[in-house]
């Protein structure tokens, strides 16, 4: 954990299934520190969220308890089974009255009692959606708030890559529905517990060779998604490496991009290196890529609903100075 030499004005916490990371953030928004930690949700009871949280964070707490920090945490804390269940934001359907959820998240936030009275914890919720089907998504939220930030008005399609992909569809800065594919969890099954696992594994695209015989997994895949599982077995017959996950992405790609015009606008938001995998292909494809960093738009997602919650916040204390 790097230490501070001011307090900060508030702390942001990312909680995934298998990590935490924190960033201590000063009045003008700025990092002024970080930390991380293995002891992600996954590894976690209930009971034991708030002590890692604070041995984490204890160097950027003050000293007692007159001004508690506020600490705002997306992600798996906020899961049925993390540190207190946040619930869900839907998504308008056609029977509800039409909001940008995205803008809203900061008005349902989960605040978390703790033992510790100088911490004032706040869980941001997922989202979920039940048109054109039934899907839920839980810390991509906050990314998706943060690309917002940044861009006001954005329209497009915004691809999360990650054992879960997810790919979102914005108009004007609004949310209107997503779609999960478990890619990265097929592949993982596929290289480890499959028939395939001794024929399996990732090439390096900048070799030429690979890079070509990548793409042309990749155009296998959207020529016929139909024989996608006859492909993978071929694989095992020909000993053929690096071609699963061109199959399994062209696969989430034959999905993904059916309903995108020709030249639409796609961002990528998360690990460089499998942000690459995609933007090779998606470019490959025709599309106009653009990728940006995981934490950056964490991080701005993070600090547009702490700037909610503030100002919130500041507005119930005027009307109730006004009040007495």
């Amino acid at each position: 954990m790097s230490a501070v030499s001011v307090m900060p004005a508030w702390i942001a916490v990312d909680w995934g299934s298998s990590n935490l990371r924190a960033w201590a953030v000063n009045g003008d928004d700025a990092v002024i520190a970080q930390a991380s930690s293995a002891r992600g949700m996954l590894g976690l009871a209930a009971d034991e969220f708030e002590d890692v949280l604070r041995v984490l964070i204890n160097d950027w707490l003050p000293d007692d308890a007159t001004s508690p920090m506020p600490v705002l945490i997306c992600g798996m804390a906020g899961a049925r089974q993390g540190w207190q269940e946040a619930a869900y934001l839907p998504l308008p359907t056609d029977k509800t009255p039409s909001r940008d959820v995205l803008r809203a998240l900061s008005e349902q936030l989960t605040h978390v009692a703790t033992r510790d009275s100088r911490l004032a914890v706040a869980i941001v919720p997922g989202l979920c959606q039940q048109q054109p089907s039934y899907d839920v998504m839980r810390g991509e939220e906050t990314q998706l708030a943060g690309l917002v930030a940044a861009q006001p008005d954005y329209s497009g399609a915004v691809c999360l890559p990650g054992t879960h992909a997810k790919w979102a569809h914005l108009v004007g800065g609004a949310i209107t529905g997503f779609s999960t594919f478990m890619s990265g969890e097929l592949f993982k099954l596929l290289s480890q517990d499959s028939v395939l696992k001794h024929s399996v594994a990732a090439g390096d695209l900048s070799d030429a060779a690979q890079r070509d015989a990548y793409l042309e997994g990749i155009d296998t895949a959207l020529a016929a998604p139909e024989r996608t599982t006859a492909q993978l077995f071929g694989i095992r017959a020909r000993d053929l490496l690096d071609t699963a996950l061109p199959l399994v992405l062209g696969l989430e790609l034959a999905g993904a991009t059916a309903e995108l015009s020709d030249h639409a606008t796609i961002t990528l938001i998360g690990d460089a290196v499998l942000c690459q995998r995609y933007q090779v292909a998606l470019e490959h494809l025709g599309y106009q890529v653009t990728t940006v960093a995981n934490a950056d738009m964490i991080l701005a997602g993070l600090g547009r609903i702490q700037r909610a919650r503030s100002s919130a916040q500041a507005s119930s204390s005027d009307r109730a100075s006004v009040s007495h």
